[in-house]
């Protein structure tokens, strides 16, 4: 940020945007600070924000936004706040941080079915705001808390993704205050070029404050379940990591099913939502195609009880709660599947390797399906030709050197297994740890990024550590 005097004039700008309202900003000079106002997600990140500011309009996050850049600072806008390096408030010290709270207006369009739906609101309550109005719905993630300025905006994968596609593929326009400071509407027919980049990058080209959305009847019948299996070494559970791979890597495999493998102390999970009636998926083969020897639930639910159900199992592994944690990340196109040899080496190793903790899960999520029809180069989310994710999650209290060298080396060991090739990983995941994470996160659609970063943003007022940077001149 400089000097004292370039602090105070920040504060002095913020105030008169504010207008001496209540709640609009604070600074680290508040003893509340970091507990009230930054709230970082992952504790083993510090960042300590120039400010943070809550606006109601876009007319204040248009004057933060000038404030900011008159006074030599970066900005971050934070929707959920559950960015795995804390971007959103900028994941580094002296970052204006402009808090999407009070962004929550939600309308619904009965002709069109189109919803507008504040960046600001968290996806637990889109479900519920797109349930009251006409039993409709979106693809998105499970975990309630999260945020849909973010996930709207840099991919949004969840369940039903196979079937309906991302989150951010059902955007159809976007209000959003540009670094110059005005307020613009982007869509495919209005400042396109900045609405591409929108959709898979807006932390380096904006703040979105409101998203139209198209919406789809709620689905019926859902079936859920699980199967746990429960070993004495990891080893064991190779037979069935490699059964569940199998199933998904089928080209032909329902859309209406999503799955995930969880590797875990002791055993492993394997669960799945498929979106439709139990005969239905009787009749889809899945279940017979399925690893045998755990023990199986299964439910039956409707729209609203499978977020619900799905939010539940999420918080086993991906808490909502503020911890210090470590994760890698990984995607996987289907030559880039790990071999059955390699499998087998790499649950052996983690068999008698030190992980430094007991809470830590690896997650393999099944992706593709209608996320894979949309075309590479039609937004700016890098990663349709993926199959599957995985990423890791280690808690420590505190975190160790021990259990991020566990992690680091989980991850040397799966590249290791799998084919030479060109890979990267979804930016929801965000390792701040990558040396290149923006060639990772946005691959081949990286240089058009940042041709339209030179021409909106070329001052990257806009910025984290692992964001888009403007084009050389």
């Amino acid at each position: 940020m400089g000097n004292s005097a370039s602090v105070s004039a920040l504060e002095k700008c913020i105030s008169t945007v504010g207008n001496g309202r209540v709640g609009f900003a604070a600074y680290p000079s508040n003893p509340l600070y970091q507990i009230s106002w930054v709230k970082p997600y992952n504790l083993d990140i510090s960042v300590n924000p120039a400010a943070v500011v809550r606006p109601q309009s876009a007319q204040d996050i248009a004057g933060v936004i000038q404030c900011a850049a008159t006074n030599n600072a970066k900005v971050q806008a934070k929707s959920g706040g559950h960015s795995y390096g804390n971007y959103g408030l900028g994941g580094a010290d002296g970052v204006v941080a402009i808090d999407m709270v009070n962004f929550q207006d939600f309308s619904m369009d009965n002709t069109t079915w189109q919803a507008t739906i504040g960046a600001g609101t968290l996806l637990g309550d889109v479900t519920t705001k797109l349930h009251n109005a006409g039993g409709r719905a979106i693809a998105h993630g499970v975990c309630p808390g999260v945020g849909l300025g973010g996930h709207a905006t840099i991919g949004g994968l969840g369940p039903m993704s196979r079937m309906w596609g991302s989150c951010l593929d059902h955007v159809l326009e976007v209000e959003v205050v540009t670094a110059d400071g005005k307020i613009q509407r982007a869509s495919s027919s209005q400042n396109a070029d900045l609405f591409w980049a929108l959709k898979g990058s807006a932390a380096g080209f904006g703040v979105i404050t409101n998203f139209v959305v198209r919406t789809h009847p709620e689905p019926g019948s859902i079936v859920q379940y699980s199967y746990t299996f429960r070993f004495g070494s990891q080893a064991e559970m190779a037979p069935v990591y490699q059964a569940w791979q199998d199933l998904i890597a089928d080209p032909g495999l329902d859309r209406r099913f999503g799955t995930e493998f969880i590797m875990m102390p002791l055993g492993c999970i394997i669960t799945g939502t498929f979106y439709g009636t139990e005969a239905e998926y009787a009749a889809s083969g899945i279940p017979a195609r399925l690893p045998k020897g755990g023990n199986a639930g299964l439910v039956v639910n409707d729209w609203v009880g499978s977020l619900t159900h799905d939010a539940q199992n999420e918080a086993l592994y991906l808490s909502n709660v503020a911890t210090p944690f470590y994760s890698k990340s990984l995607g996987f196109k289907t030559e880039d599947l790990i071999p059955a040899d390699g499998v087998k080496e790499i649950f052996q190793w983690v068999d008698t390797v030190d992980k430094g903790t007991l809470l830590w899960f690896i997650i393999f999520d099944a992706t593709g399906g209608a996320v894979s029809d949309v075309a590479m180069n039609a937004t700016a989310y890098a990663h349709r030709d993926k199959v599957m994710f995985y990423q890791s999650y280690a808690v420590g209290l505190p975190l160790s050197g021990t259990t991020k060298d566990f992690l680091t080396s989980f991850h040397k060991q799966v590249l290791a297994a799998i084919p030479a090739g060109t890979y990267g990983t979804y930016a929801g995941y965000v390792d701040p740890a990558l040396t290149d994470g923006q060639q990772e996160y946005w691959g081949t659609n990286l240089p058009a990024l940042e041709g339209i970063k030179l021409k909106w943003d070329p001052s990257d007022i806009f910025h984290n550590p692992q964001s888009v940077r403007p084009a050389s001149p």
